[in-house]
């Protein structure tokens, strides 16, 4: 019996397909009417490596160049059996759910079988992306294993045949389309400012980081602009590196996606398209949103994203919003999009922005006084962008002027930002906002009424504009429908309690934040 192994139930069904007949053929033509009856079984290629018998008689394997373990599958455990065992000369019905230009992530090799095999699949007309003598092995040495090709020995399994071996074509991968990680070195965790507001993101970043393609595949990470999203995914990167010298990592806006997709089709290289993007070890896409309303490229992403995810190859992507919020993007993608872990970063708490612009003004090996740190901080809540365009406005007026950097000096350095911001958040703008918010009007949150459809949202506007504006409580109080400082006190200290009690008014002060900051 001659087994051959495919790394997933996906390219098993694919081999059987479309090389069953040619398999087969070459059985009869090779051993006549002592033809060995042919198994197809599904096994992971771990599994394989440690239970291969001696060359020369050891079983072949579907798709080398395939991770071993597809994903939600137990492949990895050992040889799961697909029960299709074939004899030579039995008719094969052929799957007419698969055409004939689907391919897997990467198609089978028989090594088993004779030699070429392969060749009389291309000869007939059939063009094969990901030729299996190109194995994972070979493609450590080099991105593409293209200079690897002449390492190909016919009769490695042993000489099964006296027909002469024939060297398979291999399709390269054009050099434009070559690995490039894109990955920017400055960008580590170290230099990472954790906080409360992002610090679920950066454990789990850090997690992926060691475990790629582990649990948390894929990992999504949205949040406001400006937040960290773009640094974490780069930190990912180099953590993947750093740990992986030879690891294939791509990083790239959504966009270039859609560039190579546009590409590949105008120089008839979409199959180059796939196999290069279905051949890294970690994809890593920012801006995920950008997908909207483009169909081809969220048809050829879908395919990808189950490629990748079959092959236990990460996926990291991030958006400015939660997933189910972004329209234009098909449902099916959105929901796999949750497959893995969702998180979210939110904008940095005062205390952490103090941290980031100290941390900021010691790597420009600048003097911050903590006083001046904590006035810049409070102004500006945004989000990190931000705080680290004022500093470096801070500092490069001081190195102009030669003076000290002191409240009064960034006062002056930023006036025209910080009156903005002044501007942008009100006690009016926050009422309205609030009143917008939980669907009620500005009169009913300034007026003496006390249930709780109205007193809760007076309370998150008070805590609002006591974090978010420079008012006293009493000045807050007036504002408020003539209320005593007591009454704001009472309010601030009420919602913070909420905040760590309750998932819904936690989550409404975030979007509230948001809203507000932005």
């Amino acid at each position: 019996m001659v087994s051959l192994y495919a790394p997933n139930r996906f390219v098993l069904d694919w081999v059987r397909d479309k090389y069953l007949n040619n398999i087969t053929a070459l059985l009869r033509e090779f051993a006549g009417n002592d033809a060995p009856q042919l198994r197809l079984e599904v096994m992971s290629r771990h599994s394989i490596s440690r239970s291969q018998p001696s060359v020369g008689n050891g079983p072949t394997t579907a798709g080398n160049s395939v991770n071993s373990v597809s994903h939600g599958q137990s492949s990895g455990a050992g040889s799961q059996s697909s029960g299709n065992t074939y004899v030579p000369n039995q008719h094969v019905r052929t799957n007419p759910n698969y055409s004939s230009s689907s391919y897997p992530s990467a198609p089978a090799s028989a090594g088993g079988a004779p030699s070429g095999s392969y060749n009389n699949e291309q000869e007939s007309g059939n063009r094969l992306t990901q030729p299996s003598t190109v194995s994972r092995q070979y493609a450590d040495n080099n991105d593409h294993g293209s200079q690897n090709q002449d390492r190909y020995d016919p009769n490695q399994y042993g000489n099964r045949t006296s027909r002469p071996s024939m060297q398979p074509k291999v399709i390269p991968i054009p050099e434009a389309m070559k690995h490039k990680s894109n990955i920017n070195p400055t960008y580590q965790f170290d230099n990472f400012v954790e906080g409360k507001s992002n610090q679920l993101a950066r454990a789990a970043a850090t997690q992926v980081a060691n475990n790629p393609g582990g649990s948390y595949n894929p990992l999504f990470i949205y949040g406001g602009t400006g937040l960290g999203k773009t640094h974490l995914l780069h930190a990912v990167g180099n953590g993947i590196v750093a740990n992986n010298g030879d690891a294939k990592i791509v990083y790239m806006h959504s966009e270039r996606f859609v560039q190579d997709m546009v590409k590949a089709l105008q120089n008839n290289a979409i199959e180059d398209f796939k196999r290069f993007y279905r051949s890294v070890d970690a994809l890593l896409i920012d801006d995920i949103q950008f997908f909207a309303n483009k169909e081809r490229s969220q048809e050829e992403f879908f395919h990808t994203f189950n490629a990748l995810l079959e092959g236990n190859q990460q996926i990291i992507l991030t958006s400015d919003r939660y997933p189910k919020e972004i329209d234009g993007v098909e449902d099916r993608l959105k929901s796999r999009f949750g497959w893995g872990l969702t998180i979210a970063i939110e904008p940095p708490e005062l205390e952490t922005r103090v941290a980031i612009l100290m941390r900021k003004a010691a790597e420009n090996r600048i003097h911050l006084p903590n006083e001046v740190a904590f006035f810049i901080a409070k102004r500006l809540r945004s989000n990190v962008r931000e705080l680290e365009g004022a500093l470096n406005r801070v500092i490069a007026n001081a190195n102009f002027t030669g003076r000290p950097i002191t409240i009064d000096f960034v006062r002056e350095a930023l006036r025209d930002l910080l009156a903005l911001q002044e501007k942008l958040v009100t006690v009016d703008n926050i009422q309205k906002t609030v009143a917008d918010y939980y669907k009620i009007k500005v009169a009913d949150i300034l007026s003496k009424r006390r249930s709780r459809s109205v007193a809760r949202p007076r309370q998150v506007a008070m805590a609002l504009a006591k974090e978010l504006t420079n008012h006293s409580l009493p000045e807050l109080g007036n504002a408020f429908g003539g209320r005593d400082h007591t009454t704001v006190l009472h309010a601030c200290r009420k919602i913070q309690q909420l905040r760590e009690e309750s998932h819904d008014i936690k989550e409404d002060y975030k979007n509230l934040i948001r809203t507000l900051s932005s």
